[in-house]
């Protein structure tokens, strides 16, 4: 197995302005995905501020609730019980959680957590996850940590990123040595956060988020430098209008048919953040135009 690349090396330099990033889940604040990616992000300099659920909420879908006082600890005995409804770790004010469902996290992040440690300002971008667990086609709409990426680009007006990770097993946030796994995903969703970031505002096209789903980290898939991305598509296209033309056609393959090919692909959606389906082919040119060189096509 090869070691995994250092952040200096995995994550390019990019002329990426230092941003303002919300960032949540639906596995819980206490999830090790999610610190690891936490801690990526603030290594490339950007000031994260960490909003998400006391405990797994996954399969929460877009519920939305006003926090309730907590009588038991948070996951992995995070936070102690009868807690009340929001908090944050003792040190570390940008690390939040509350006591509610992701869709309420996010909004508490970009409304209240933020603009506190941002002197008032907004957010610049968010993101979710990764995921503990694949997010493709028909799991969408069920799935917390799309609905919290959904909500920042459709409610709030913040461009997003959902991130969902085909490797599983909960960790706390703890867990040390960090496996192998954990550390990746973050690397690799910092280096696609970065290259849209540099792309220049605005990040994504109004009313999308971007639904990316990487494969296993396993086998040959174990450094950053395995990895490659391909642009696709949520749902099948049998009678939908055409994709944006790229890699010879007009109609861009499966989240699904990409994250279960051989070999190291990750799959990157243009999602409607109305209903977490395909967005229109002019959506999806926006964000080709932004990532055309870091792209490759799926092999036959």
């Amino acid at each position: 197995m090869k070691a995994s690349a250092s952040l200096t090396v995995v994550i390019p330099a990019l002329a990426v302005q230092a941003a303002r990033i919300i960032q949540s889940n639906d596995d819980g604040w206490a999830e090790l995905y999610l610190r690891s990616f936490n801690d990526a992000l603030n290594a490339a300099g950007h000031d994260v501020v960490l909003s998400a659920p006391a405990d797994d909420q996954s399969g929460a879908g877009s519920s939305d609730s006003p926090p309730s006082p907590r009588t038991d600890p948070c996951g992995y005995n995070s936070c102690p019980g009868n807690g009340g409804t929001t908090g944050h770790n003792d040190t570390r004010p940008d690390l939040n959680w509350v006591n509610s469902f992701p869709v309420t996290a996010m909004k508490y992040g970009i409304d209240t957590f933020g603009p506190r440690l941002w002197n008032g300002s907004a957010p610049d971008f968010a993101v979710a996850g990764p995921n503990v667990g694949s997010n493709v086609f028909v799991q969408l709409p069920f799935s917390g940590t799309v609905a919290a990426a959904a909500f920042a680009a459709h409610d709030a007006g913040i461009p997003s990123i959902a991130f969902s990770a085909a490797s599983t097993g909960r960790l706390a946030f703890d867990t040390s040595p960090v496996p192998l796994r954990s550390s990746l995903y973050g690397q690799l969703a910092t280096q696609l956060t970065n290259r849209i970031l540099a792309s220049g505002a605005p990040y994504l096209p109004p009313e999308v988020f971007l639904n990316v789903n990487f494969p296993k980290a396993e086998g040959d898939c174990t450094d950053a430098s395995d990895f490659e991305w391909v642009l696709t598509r949520v749902n099948p296209g049998i009678i939908s209008p055409p994709d944006v033309e790229f890699c010879g056609g007009n109609r861009l393959p499966t989240e699904l048919s990409v994250i279960t090919h051989k070999g190291c692909f990750i799959s990157v959606s243009v999602a409607d953040a109305k209903d977490k389906t395909t967005a229109p082919n002019r959506s999806q040119a926006v964000v080709l135009d932004k990532l055309r060189d870091m792209l490759s096509c799926l092999p036959s």
